[in-house]
């Protein structure tokens, strides 16, 4: 018994499987995960390694060095970048593509375990090196927490019960706090009283830390009893620091601290980290989900445990939020839900014009059904709904009603002949079996290359590929089952049909004619083809290059990049300039400001930028994202004036990973002013041929003060280095003489010179410097044989252990970032490099090539598959090469509709491409097996090529319309827009290449003769 006959007699199982697929579906899409992006590994860890003092050349040698020479050891290693600056080590490592992320965990011990064997060949200076592991650790939602008239420690306080709050919310896994500075307690000291009374700093840290520590007890034990003696508590406040006493050198008196200096709380006046939300101080709060969790839910629980929360927070303080993934999850599912149905509707509608309502309900019935079916094993595989697995159901939308149109057609024909419904179910099924079985594996292939890679790029797109998969496989079981059992009890003849053969309507005699002429001139037919073809492969050339359309998110990034050795404080005061001319302009709602470094990582593809005074970052957010290409254009040439020193770099968000510069170019060598001399000439390229924000990695050079110490005098008066930093760092910034605890806090006690003596560059050499030989102070002046003024290297950027400069620029507006590489490429390559010196090309150039070499490291495989199902199928050669012939004629309709709409061909364009391409072969697959079937029917090969073609007319027609207008509700959708149009244009085409170019070559291939016809 053949399966159609199966699903027909026993309708239990018909219904068992429609039941299935329709609760099923209904239960998947109220409890599947929705995700904003594909949760995707980082396979990168970051090593900071303090070493206070040191220049970016000391850290560089002494503390860099040697711990690249260690991690390099790693086999898993892929590639290791580093950044040296002064007093900070910055290392990233990158793990190779093909480890999966339940194999980070043992290679990040590893790599821990090389960082600890070197720890102890570092300088005695570097502090412990800090492996941050989960440096792609995402926090979707994002709040910024202020309060208007509150103190900073205030607000510190606040946001430290609302994070304690956030924790207990189910499904959070953490909860990052970043904006906080520290408190500190200033001593105000003059150095002409310390002198005076004989007190070294060291004197004062050394009373001050015994008195501000917490003491060891003693104890009494008796009988049954351990009793604990207690002193009284440490100084842990300002009134107990102003009240310590200190004994004065050579006599009995005591003095307070009070005496000899003014004790004040304030905060750290240069903090790594400064942040504000329009305007205000502000601290941030970012929210990362479970893993997996369902991001929707945690953010209506987080929203709700918010809401209860403010209630009982204090009149002013606000919580504002700054990016919420679950709402922009929530809106996008809910958009392609929206456009999903919409289209189902379409679907039905055309074929219910076309084909009759009875068609129409069975065809749409089994594609409701198949989506609802695929939701249903997605939630069982533990697939999320996010912008990949949405867009893979979207691409099989138009395979999805070609596997049902197909039988239903075939069906309908054999009712419209006085068939049996069950007799001509089961020769449809029978006769389609394994054409439609092989088409839809080979349509599934046409993705193996892109979801089954080892990658990274397979790990972000095995969504595709699996719910293409699923789909593709659920349309074909439902189309040999389900379709014929609908079928079976809708399907009836026309009243109004005694003819016997269906095709004598007018719609079909056009084509027959026109497929006659076709046959009759085939020479011109495939002339005409190939000319079309090569016309439109050269007219791709004009076709603008994408990767990832811009987001639909309302938001853009302003990156300020200050001259470098700039003050964190100098870098804020200039974002402040820009948040208030943003704020003043019309359709922005609000305005984040971070300085110091990046914010966190609020979404997957946000790359924070690395701690640096110098950098600050705006987040804009707009009422609508049309109206971010105006405010840009207002806001590049004003805020560039009222900062001329700086780089602004204005930046959009994208869907999908982040592109960095348009166009880059790496040299790397052994001496800085060579690299540095090179980078010049690279720069000039550059911006003589238009590329915009032309910078390098290295910034500028950071003036400095150089103290040369007269060793001679020094040794006589046992000064050394460290007693000379301790009188600068008092004359400067401050020196930390101890700290007291505050509840968990520890605040640090700063002594330093009043403001009027604080900071004088003019003035050094008249400082004081304690003599531990002479107990007493010396003129800086007396010791220091210069202060001379110079300037040094402030980061040294490394890739693979040699020291590299990046340049890089942006491509023009209008000018594609592959037009601008090959603009400059043919100058660059003249430049004359030293020996020991090399030249590389990052930018567009190296993603682009990096994605083709991930892309055919499976596509060979898939298309070899795809070959040989093709081969089997039909078991010869000739009927697969017929096939694949016409697959590059495709392009013809894609480029028509590209050019037409101004849209650039991108990576959705690319998955158009491949949809496109596997609805073409399964057209092609199923007309071919239908001239077999009527040749090996007896008909003349020629009448068998016009009637199998007839036959396929409908089908192929009503399932290219009815995938065009359904894909028609995503022309509005910013993601989904290019591919929409690759599909809609390239259908077109290829529906003329299936019933015009497949029976030509089909007839050119099997030389047949135009007198091979039935005799009438």
């Amino acid at each position: 018994m053949k399966i159609s006959e199966v699903f027909i007699r026993q309708p239990v199982y018909s219904w068992l499987l429609m039941l299935t697929c329709l609760l099923g579906g209904l239960w998947g899409i109220t409890d599947i995960g929705r995700l904003e992006d594909p949760a995707f590994t980082i396979k990168e860890a970051r090593i900071f390694t303090a070493y206070p003092g040191a220049s970016a050349r000391q850290v560089e040698e002494e503390v860099t060095e040697k711990l690249e020479v260690a991690i390099q050891q790693l086999p898993q290693l892929k590639e290791i970048t580093s950044t040296s600056r002064s007093g900070m080590s910055e290392i990233r490592v990158e793990i190779k593509d093909h480890y999966d992320s339940s194999q980070l965990t043992q290679i990040w011990d590893e790599l821990r375990r090389k960082v600890i064997d070197v720890e102890r060949h570092l300088p005695r200076g570097a502090k412990t090196p800090v492996v941050n592991d989960d440096f792609g650790e995402v926090f979707g939602i994002y709040y910024a927490v202020t309060g208007e008239g509150f103190s900073h420690s205030e607000i510190r306080e606040i946001s430290k019960v609302i994070r304690r709050e956030l924790l207990t919310v189910e499904g959070v896994a953490k909860v990052s706090r970043s904006g906080a500075i520290d408190e500190v307690a200033y001593l105000d000291i003059d150095e002409s009283r310390l002198a005076q009374l004989g007190f070294s700093l060291d004197d004062l840290s050394q009373v001050l830390q015994a008195e501000s520590a917490v003491q060891k007890v003693g104890e009494i034990e008796g009988k049954d009893l351990r009793t604990r003696i207690v002193v009284d508590n440490p100084a842990n406040d300002l009134e107990s620091i102003r009240n310590i006493l200190i004994g004065v050198p050579g006599s009995t008196a005591m003095l307070a601290v009070r005496d000899i200096a003014d004790v004040s709380i304030g905060y750290e006046e240069s903090p790594e980290f400064i942040a504000r939300h329009n305007g205000q101080p502000a601290i941030l709060l970012g929210i990362a989900g479970g893993q997996d969790t369902n991001i929707v839910d945690v953010g209506a629980a987080v929203e709700e445990k918010l809401a209860q929360l403010a209630d009982g927070l204090p009149l002013g303080i606000e919580v504002f939020p700054i990016y919420e993934q679950h709402r922009v999850v929530d809106e996008s599912v809910d958009g392609f839900l929206l456009n999903l149905i919409s289209s189902v509707v379409i679907v039905i509608l055309v074929l219910c014009l076309f084909m009759g309502w009875r068609s129409g309900v069975v065809v749409g019935t089994v594609l409701a059904l198949t989506v609802l079916g695929t939701v249903f094993i997605m939630n069982l595989m533990g697939l999320n709904l996010q912008r990949i697995s949405l867009g893979a159901l979207i691409i099989a939308m138009g395979m999805l009603v070609d596997n049902a149109i197909v039988v239903a057609e075939g069906m309908l024909m054999g009712v419209e002949r006085k068939e049996k419904p069950s007799d001509a179910a089961a020769r449809v099924v029978g006769q389609t079996f394994w054409p439609l079985l092989g088409a839809t594996i080979i349509g599934i292939m046409a993705f193996s290359g892109i979801g089954l890679s080892d990658d990274s790029t397979g790990e972000f797109l095995f969504s595709l590929f699996a719910v293409i998969a699923i789909s593709l496989l659920l349309s074909w079981i439902l189309a040999i089952t389900i379709t014929p059992y609908l079928g079976y009890h809708l399907f009836k003849p026309s009243k109004d049909s005694d003819s016997d053969n269906p095709y004598e309507g007018r719609f079909y005699q056009v084509y027959a004619r026109a497929l006659s002429g076709a046959l009759r001139h085939r020479g011109a037919t495939i002339a005409a083809l190939l000319v079309v073809t090569v016309v439109s492969y050269a007219a791709f050339g004009f076709v603008k290059q994408g990767f990832f359309p811009n987001s639909n998110s309302p938001l853009f990034y302003v990156n300020y990049f200050m001259p470098q050795g700039s003050d964190i404080k100098r870098t804020d005061n200039a974002l402040n300039e820009a948040v208030d001319f943003f704020r003043a302009q019309e359709g922005v709602v609000s305005v984040t400001a971070v300085a110091g470094r990046g914010a966190d990582r609020f979404m997957l593809t946000y790359a924070p930028e690395p701690p640096n005074p110098s950098y600050g970052q705006l987040i804009v957010r707009t009422e609508t994202r049309e109206q971010i290409a105006a405010l840009i254009d207002k806001a590049k040439p004003t805020l560039r004036e009222k900062q001329p020193d700086a780089l602004i770099m204005f930046k959009r968000l994208v869907f999908g990973p982040g592109g960095g510069a348009d166009v880059e170019v790496r040299i790397s060598g052994p001496d800085f002013n060579t690299l540095r001399a090179l980078a010049e000439e690279v720069e000039a390229i550059f911006r003589g041929d238009g590329l915009e924000d032309v910078r390098h990695n290295w910034r500028g050079r950071e003036p400095i003060i150089r103290t040369h110490l007269d060793d001679e005098r020094a040794r006589l008066a046992g000064v050394n280095n460290a007693d000379i930093s301790r009188a600068v760092q008092f004359a400067t910034q401050g020196y930390r003489v101890g700290d007291f605890e505050r509840g968990d806090r520890i605040i640090p006690i700063i002594a330093r010179l009043p403001q009027e003596d604080r900071n004088q560059v003019g003035s050094l050499s008249d400082r004081l410097v304690w003599s531990p030989n002479e107990r007493g102070y010396i003129p800086a002046g007396q010791l220091v044989e210069k202060f001379e003024t110079t300037a040094e290297e402030g980061l040294v950027q490394r890739r693979n252990r040699v020291p590299t400069i990046t340049i890089s620029g942006d491509a023009a507006e209008g000018v594609t970032a592959m037009a601008a590489f090959a603009e400059v490429r043919a100058r660059i390559d003249t430049i004359e490099l030293p020996a020991g010196y090399s030249l590389e090309y990052g930018g567009e150039y190296e993603r682009s090539g990096d994605a083709q070499r991930s892309l055919g490291k499976g596509l060979p495989i898939g298309f070899l598959i795809m070959i040989l199902v093709s081969v089997l199928l039909f078991g010869t050669v000739r009927e697969p090469l017929i096939i694949w012939l016409v697959v590059p004629m495709s392009l013809v309709g894609v480029v028509v509709g590209l050019l037409l709409t101004g849209l650039p061909f991108g990576f959705m364009s690319l998955l158009g491409v491949l949809s496109l391409s596997g609805m073409l072969i399964k057209n092609a697959v199923v007309l071919v097996d239908e001239i077999q079937v009527q040749t090996h029917a007896g008909l003349p090969r020629l009448s068998a090529i016009q009637l199998a073609s007839v036959s396929r007319l409908r089908p192929v027609s009503l399932a290219a319309v009815t995938t065009i207008l359904g894909m028609s509700p995503l022309l509005f959708d910013a993601f989904f827009a290019d591919m929409a149009v690759t599909i809609m244009g390239g259908l077109g085409f290829a529906t003329v290449l299936t019933l015009i170019a497949v029976p030509v070559l089909y007839a050119v291939f099997h030389r047949v003769r135009a007198d091979e016809v039935v005799e009438r």
